[in-house]
């Protein structure tokens, strides 16, 4: 907190009986002209000026922002709270724990390790949809959570004793992000600082990308890697450049036919084509206060689909009416509003600020829309997806050639009947088959029943994930539009696996008091848990016989679901093509059956008197779907649902949780290990070398995201991960997926760059988890060979071209790239997140030169590679380049200078370090 008040900024605001200590923003000449999300951040350095790491000179550096200017300038932003979800936050527990014994190691006081700003994690990424279209889905998967996961929950309940400051909303109560706009978030803080109470705006950094859906909130916030969290629970700020902010303008009304899902992948659409990653995204304009507070939230949510660090809507009466609503107490929503107003962030319209760009939305242009079939920003026109569909069928359907492919004639449904003789074979003569572009046919046999499958079928449609489970307005629809289905008869086709897992359990509640559980359930939307399931690839095993007929067709099938990550391999492993839809569009496609359907002229099924019924039959109108909301949704829901939030049921608080200051390490645990990053560490950090003799482990193309390098998903039994947990007792039934086993490096380094669909480019059409190893020649997994590199002291490189390390925010894909033994990564560019874990990590970031590529340069990736000019980093600026030299075999080399991607001197500390733990962990045993 401010120890020097530069501006004579520290003031009280009395509220009610109350009186806060406060810094005035309007004491900082130029603060009235900056965008809302700016004037947060300088609200932060006043607070927080202590004239040495946050300076007067860093206030007004910030006031006298310009918009038209590249970031260069650094600060240092200290966020109010840590939010986590298990995946993520596991880790996070594990290295607290683990720091400190080496605390004591150091000769440190351990229980200086404490989160020191308030960290709250909810438990939402364990749950799997083992079990669904039945009406005790919830139940068994629960039991099978808690099975599968008891080490990790008693260690994160030990870790609830342990810690000061830190909470657990347990297992069973929603999505992360949905709690943290309906119950955690604060919009205004309140803290006790040396007796006094002050005030100060919300803020937040997340294990999880999609922590920016708290920006619709009003709340400043975003994902970081778990090693950023780390450091920022123990106090440390976040560096950053000060950021361009681009201003979005919306005007108008969504029409009748689309709905915030549509509003929100076409926004995410125009934002990726404009580019503005490590940007911030500021919406503003009369039309603000006509976006309601769940659709704002839908919007922030996106923000890592279109990369930039937020996508922020300032504070107003929409927000205060959310608050309340939500069950915030009076006290708390009119705090909220004083504040706001008395520091200039309640959004006024009238009040000009600068932008550095400026886009606009009308909204009454919005069409019902898709994305897919594997990045969440090629949006696709609903009236163009079956003919979208069948373009790119040929890149993950082996028997499809764009342009002239023979197949059957199907009736929209995606099934081939078996009864049908017009349908047997493959003859061109058949009359019932006819010449499509781009569609290819290979109708299979599902044993045990009377239908057969094909590309493009809907084996998977859910309704799942943040982005749209939060949203009353989608849900509600959803709700309403089975209803007007199981009216009319139509039923979901067989082979589609039909799941429900809301974001809270409100939205279990909204459902209830409307009667429409009923009618998801006909359809087969079950309740199945609350939490990220199909997502994150927790979707479960399709059924056995359906997964055998797609691989013995070697069929490209599809999932579609209401979340907001589609990337290749992450869905489910049988599943090649994935969809994002809004909840509606979900059902909607699990009665058509396919993908390879037009809902214009295609009809969903016939009613109960034989009359065909299309889409526009079922589809709800807006007017009854707000009538239903407003009937149906009440703030006593919000107050009952989250009045014992961190109490959770009878298996939580039955779970027999270990005690004691530091945590006593199982070995024999195949969940929760002690994991090496401290061993050997001494009171001052070694000097950096420069670096020869590489070689390189991983080569891949753009936009290869941290979906391919951090483990995730299933455990293949097969994979070293799998042989691992075999040889340490684990059954194949038991082996969970990698998300529960991140507690566990042993596990994680095994799955790091293990995805199914990553294609090394030192090997040959090959996917999956392989590499050439230059010691053998030969190929092999790359975990293997990493383990024959590091015995033989040989350092490791990664080359990479555009977009490097998009996706969710996850520490694995820096830490896994550590632990393999990579010390440094080459590429084309890189996403914010990933390259800073990086240097978390003590990986050296370096970009090829502008306008250079792998290719133009002429790099194979079988070359040997030396770096001079790290020594530099040693001391003193950040040097821009380090000399790099590949050689080949004979010989030859290829050099060019590459660019320093530390961007920030704090960076550079924490790279002088070995990573930012060791850092904070010195920094405190200095202390």
């Amino acid at each position: 907190m401010s120890t020097v008040n530069s501006f004579d900024a520290k003031t009280s605001l009395k509220v009610g009986d109350t009186d806060y200590e406060i810094y005035d923003l309007g004491k900082v000449e130029g603060a009235s002209r900056l965008p809302y999300s700016l004037k947060i951040l300088l609200e932060n350095l006043l607070r927080t000026e202590d004239g040495a790491d946050i300076t007067a000179d860093h206030v007004r550096a910030l006031a006298e922002w310009d918009p038209k200017a590249d970031p260069s300038t650094e600060i240092q932003f200290t966020p109010a709270r840590v939010i986590m979800q298990d995946f993520t936050g596991v880790p996070c527990v594990v290295d607290l724990a683990t720091m400190r014994e080496a605390m004591e190691d150091l000769g440190g006081d351990a229980s200086k390790i404490n989160p020191l700003a308030p960290a709250e994690m909810v438990i939402d990424h364990s749950v799997m949809i083992d079990v669904a279209g039945r009406l005790d889905a919830l139940e068994k998967n629960m039991e099978l959570e808690y099975g599968r996961n008891r080490e990790r929950y008693q260690f994160l309940r030990w870790g609830q004793n342990a810690f000061q400051d830190f909470k657990v909303v347990p297992p069973g109560t929603g999505i992360v992000h949905q709690v943290n706009i309906e119950y955690l978030a604060r919009t205004v803080m309140t803290r006790e600082v040396d007796g006094v109470l002050r005030a100060y705006p919300d803020s937040c950094v997340g294990t999880d990308s999609h922590t920016t859906m708290v920006n619709g909130l009003g709340v400043l916030g975003w994902g970081v890697g778990g090693i950023e969290a780390e450091a920022a629970m123990l106090g440390q700020p976040v560096s950053m450049l000060i950021p361009r902010v681009v201003g979005f303008k919306l005007t108008g009304e969504i029409p009748p036919a689309a709905t915030a899902t549509d509003v929100v992948l076409t926004i995410t659409e125009m934002l990726r084509k404009h580019g503005v990653v490590g940007k911030f995204v500021e919406f503003y304009g009369e039309g603000v206060g006509q976006v309601p507070l769940a659709n704002r939230a839908t919007i922030g949510n996106m923000s890592p689909e279109f990369g930039s660090t937020c996508a922020i809507f300032p504070i107003d009466s929409v927000t205060t009416d959310y608050l309340r609503l939500t069950g915030r107490s009076e006290e708390q929503v009119e705090l909220v509003e004083k504040y706001a107003k008395a520091q200039g962030l309640w959004h006024d319209p009238a009040n000009e600020v600068e932008y550095s760009e400026y886009l606009e939305l009308d909204l009454s242009t919005v069409v019902p829309s898709i994305a897919g079939p594997k990045r969440p920003q090629d949006r696709i026109v609903l009236s163009e997806a079956k003919k979208g569909f069948r373009e790119v069928l040929p890149a993950y359907a082996r028997d499809a050639a764009a342009g002239d492919d023979t197949v059957a004639v199907d009736e929209g449904d995606g099934s081939f009947p078996a009864s049908d003789p017009a349908n047997e074979g493959h003859e061109e003569d058949k009359p019932a088959r006819e010449k499509v572009a781009g569609r290819a046919s290979n109708p299979t046999p599902v044993k045990g029943h009377d239908f057969e499958i094909d590309h493009g079928i809907v084996s998977i449609a859910s309704i799942t994930s943040c982005t749209n489970t939060s949203n009353p307005s989608v849900m509600m629809a959803a709700g309403i539009l089975a209803k007007n289905a199981a009216e009319k008869g139509l039923e979901v086709k067989p082979w589609v696996k039909t799941s429900m897992a809301p974001g809270s359990q409100v939205v279990t509640g909204y459902y209830e008091k409307a009667g429409l559980w009923p009618y998801l359930e006909q359809l087969g939307f079950h309740l199945v848990g609350y939490g990220c399931t199909t997502c994150i690839g927790n979707s479960g095993p399709l059924a056995p016989e359906i997964s055998e007929a797609i691989a013995e067709g070697d069929l490209a099938v599809t999932s579609v679901l209401s979340g907001n990550r589609n990337f290749e391999g992450r869905i489910n492993p049988d599943v090649k093509m994935n969809y994002l839809a809004s909840p509606p569009l979900v059902i909607a496609y699990a009665l058509a059956g396919t993908m390879d359907f037009d809902f214009d002229v295609d009809p969903l099924g016939q009613d109960k008197d034989g009359n065909d019924v299309f889409l526009k039959d079922i589809w709800p109108n807006p007017a009854e779907v707000e009538k239903v909301i407003s009937e149906s949704i009440t703030r006593e829901m919000y107050q009952n649902d989250y009045a014992d939030v961190f109490q959770g049921d009878e298996r939580w608080r039955s779970l027999e949780t270990p005690e004691g200051d530091t945590f006593a390490w199982d070995e024999d645990s195949t969940y929760v290990r002690k994991p090496p990053y401290f061993e050997g560490m001494g009171a001052q950090p070694e000097k950096l070398t420069d670096i020869s003799g590489a070689r390189v482990l991983v080569m891949v193309g753009d936009s290869t995201t941290t979906d391919h390098i951090s483990p995730a998903g299933s455990i293949k039994a097969d994979s070293p991960a799998g042989v691992y947990l075999k040889e340490h007792g684990v059954d194949r039934k038991d082996f969970n997926s990698y998300g529960s086993r991140r507690g566990n490096h042993e596990v994680m380094i095994r799955g790091t760059f293990a995805n199914i669909r990553l294609r090394n480019q030192l090997l040959d059409d090959v996917e999956g988890g392989y590499t050439k190893n230059f010691l053998t020649g030969e190929q092999s997994f790359i975990y293997d060979a990493a383990q024959d590199y590091a015995a033989k002291d040989i350092p490791l490189v990664v080359i990479a071209g555009k977009e490097y390390g998009t996706g969710s925010s996850r520490d694995w894909a820096a830490k896994g790239t550590k632990l393999l033994g990579v010390q440094v990564v080459i590429a084309e560019s890189y996403e914010r997140i990933h390259r800073s874990n990086l240097i978390g990590m003590g990986v050296l970031p370096l970009q090829f030169p502008e306008g250079q590529t792998p290719d133009s340069l002429g790099l194979t990736g079988e070359e040997t590679f030396s770096f001079t000019g790290i020594e530099a980093l040693n001391d003193g600026p950040i040097p821009s380049t380090v000399h790099v030299t590949a050689e080949r075999e004979g010989g030859e080399t290829v050099e060019f200078d590459a660019v320093v991607r530390i961007d920030t001197p704090g960076e550079a500390s924490y790279f002088r370090n070995g990573g930012i733990l060791p850092y904070v962990l010195r920094q405190l045993a200095a202390k």
